[in-house]
């Protein structure tokens, strides 16, 4: 049985942020996180909001199995992406309190539903926050820096990597290898040379959007933020956000950029899935959802059935 962040370092991290007279009177592990525990704490005491959030990055939290994760992780790029995001002026849930040593965060618990939620349950109130987000996209596009021309063949090498994996854990990607690999060539040779990339979000999905009372929305799950190609975001956000993704469209992207990106995205959501299925990972079902569903889209770019 994993053991997770110890309960008692969650009670002297709100000590630490909010001082001896507030105490924790619940502690709720939140679904969903793969390389950081993330935590509903219930708080009393004078002057403490009723609840907030804790981050662990322990590594008891992480199910990657003994392999780096495939995004950044931990305080460190977590505190940057956050420090950046605000700079460009995008919401993000306030930073409380970091405790450097141990990997641990509280950040403030923004009440209500997520993006993803919200699609369903009040379309209008999503469609307001969605147009706001488009905005939040066109700031964090605006905050550029040079290119790095090598990043076009770091992607290239990525996806092939990405595919030997799915190869080996998935024999539909195995029979396609060829054609697979021969696409993602021709796609990095059709690449132009680009002068900046753009700040980017890296897995934003409408589940790490949370929507504040006035539908505003915050992003979490930000420490995969870096510069890169827009393409690179939008081949995630187009996956993600499927047919609400017309109003965060541009018509400026590159479409091959956009294709090579889309292609090593789905083989990157083959293999990681399925490497984290060798572990402990609880939540196996929508795991393998996730990898036969990007099998068949991978599958698919190259004319072949699943």
């Amino acid at each position: 049985m994993r053991a997770f962040t110890d309960p008692s370092e969650l009670r002297r991290l709100v000590r630490e942020a909010l001082g001896p007279g507030c105490r924790v009177t619940g502690v709720e592990r939140l679904r969903g996180g793969s390389k950081k525990g993330v935590y509903r704490l219930a708080l009393a005491g004078a002057g403490a909001p009723p609840t907030v959030i804790a981050y662990s990055w322990a590594p008891q939290e992480n199910y990657w199995p003994g392999v780096p994760t495939p995004h950044p992780s931990g305080l460190a790029p977590f505190l940057s992406a956050h420090h950046t995001l605000q700079a460009a002026g995008v919401r993000t849930p306030h930073v409380l309190y970091a405790s450097r040593p141990d990997d641990l965060a509280l950040v403030e618990d923004i009440p209500g539903d997520t993006l993803e939620t919200a699609f369903t349950t009040d379309p209008p109130r999503a469609a307001e926050a969605l147009a706001k987000l488009s905005m939040a996209l066109d700031r964090m596009a605006a905050q550029t820096s040079p290119a790095d021309h090598t990043s076009e063949d770091m992607t290239l090498t990525r996806a092939l990597d990405d595919l030997t994996e799915a190869a080996a854990r998935e024999p539909r990607i195995h029979a396609a290898a060829p054609a697979l690999t021969d696409r993602l060539h021709e796609l990095h040779a059709a690449l132009t040379p680009r002068a900046a990339h753009s700040l980017v979000h890296g897995e934003l999905g409408p589940d790490h959007v949370l929507l504040t009372p006035d539908a505003d929305p915050a992003l979490i799950d930000i420490e995969s933020l870096t510069h890169a190609d827009p393409e690179q975001e939008h081949a995630y956000l187009r996956l993600r956000f499927g047919p609400h993704y017309t109003q965060l469209s541009r018509p400026t992207l590159d479409p091959a950029r956009l294709s090579l990106h889309t292609l090593a995205l789905h083989l990157s959501l083959v293999a990681g899935p399925l490497r984290l299925l060798t572990g402990d990972f609880p939540h196996r079902d929508a795991m393998r959802g996730i990898a036969e569903h990007n099998t068949r889209e991978a599958l698919r770019m190259v004319g072949t059935a699943s």
